[in-house]
């Protein structure tokens, strides 16, 4: 529980890092940072493996570098729930959504 809390406040940082140095990716605060990377993480349990499967031709064609395009998916719904997240465009989108697992990745490396 305590390693998820944690995970949770390193993804709102990678957020609100990547919102700081990205235009066109718009965070209110960090409170919605937090809840930006809650959906975020709750969209990509429950709908991630389940794209996945759908679109595993493209995945298998492209040696999983589909995944980011799976994740930008992901990262568009959490904007289109959210209220104080915003981003402005496609190209921002798989940006954010390269920088956003990258940096996600880095943080389960650390913690695991």
């Amino acid at each position: 529980m305590i390693r998820w809390l944690i995970y949770l406040l390193l993804s709102a940082g990678s957020l609100t890092l990547i919102a700081r140095f990205l235009p066109g990716f718009h965070l209110r605060n960090f409170g919605h940072a937090v809840l930006a990377a809650l959906v975020y993480g709750l969209l990509q349990t429950l709908l991630s493996g389940i794209l996945g499967f759908i679109a595993f031709i493209p995945m298998l064609l492209t040696f999983g570098l589909f995944a980011f395009v799976i994740n930008a998916f992901l990262l568009f719904l959490t904007d289109k729930l959210l209220e104080g997240f915003e981003i402005e465009n496609l190209t921002t989108t798989l940006i954010g959504a390269v920088a956003l697992t990258v940096l996600n990745g880095f943080w389960q490396i650390l913690l695991y």
